[in-house]
């Protein structure tokens, strides 16, 4: 369709790949932590910053399915720099895990791409009592990047290259509930929407975002922070839904998309 590939002033459209966007970029000497890195657009992630050279982690809950990523990875670029460790953000323990590990082993970190998520999920828990998307969408990511944060800064002294800090957000956060994020009912099942739910997430991935940029600035710290919304695509993320409903949430994703261009 024409909207698609109708270039904005970046050059690119919202057909253009991942590929394209960084052609000609040499990605030699960093390190990228990707979480959500399995499946979908993190694998995507993870498999063109290995191949622009990038040293990747990825962040995965299920290692089986990371470890095949890994390899699918190697056989299609086999001077790749990249590994699996285990991460579950709907865990704040995991979190800790992770962030030590990768701590203790003395690596630097230029790029932290807050990918993982969950969405229009039944009312759930997560292990430390939250429900399960603001816990996995926003808090686990809010914790890692509170935990990681200083290797960025040290990593960005010491090259001289500037970190970054990428949410993946979504359109979403505009169909959040009507009060915003309902801190005092995060856990409220009976009042409990799905897609509402996904939307608070999401609008906490671009409030967390905002005031971590604020602050990394006025500390005068190396390193941007920012939220981007990944466009519609039929990755595992609908997992939950229905064939139908999620064919359905697709079609929803661009008319909404519509709605933004005609404001």
């Amino acid at each position: 369709m024409w909207l698609f590939k109708r270039k904005g002033p970046s050059g690119f459209s919202s057909s253009s790949t991942a590929e394209e966007v960084t052609n000609g970029i040499n990605g030699s000497g960093l390190t990228a932590i990707v979480t959500g890195a399995s499946s979908g657009i993190g694998s995507e992630t993870a498999r063109v910053l290995a191949l622009r050279g990038v040293n990747v982690t990825m962040g995965v809950r299920n290692m089986v399915a990371g470890k095949q990523v890994k390899e699918a990875i190697l056989k299609e670029i086999p001077s790749a720099k990249v590994d699996t460790m285990e991460l579950d953000l709907s865990s704040l323990t995991s979190v800790r895990k992770f962030a030590s590990e990768f701590t203790s082993s003395g690596r630097p970190l230029n790029l932290l791409i807050n990918n993982a998520g969950v969405m229009a999920t039944p009312f759930t828990l997560s292990k430390d009592n939250i429900e399960l998307q603001f816990a996995t969408n926003h808090l686990g990511h809010f914790l890692l990047t509170h935990l990681l944060v200083e290797t960025m800064k040290k990593t960005a002294r010491e090259m001289k290259r500037e970190g970054r800090i990428v949410n993946v957000s979504s359109v979403a956060h505009r169909f959040t509930y009507s009060e915003g994020i309902r801190f005092n009912k995060l856990n409220d099942k009976e009042g409990y929407n799905s897609w509402a739910a996904y939307g608070q997430s999401k609008l906490a991935n671009i409030l967390h975002a905002n005031e971590l940029a604020r602050r990394l600035k006025e500390d005068g710290a190396q390193i941007t922070a920012n939220s981007l919304h990944p466009g519609s695509i039929m990755t595992n993320l609908f997992r939950h839904l229905g064939v139908f409903e999620g064919k359905l949430g697709v079609f929803e994703g661009i008319f909404r998309c519509f709605d933004l261009m005609s404001q």
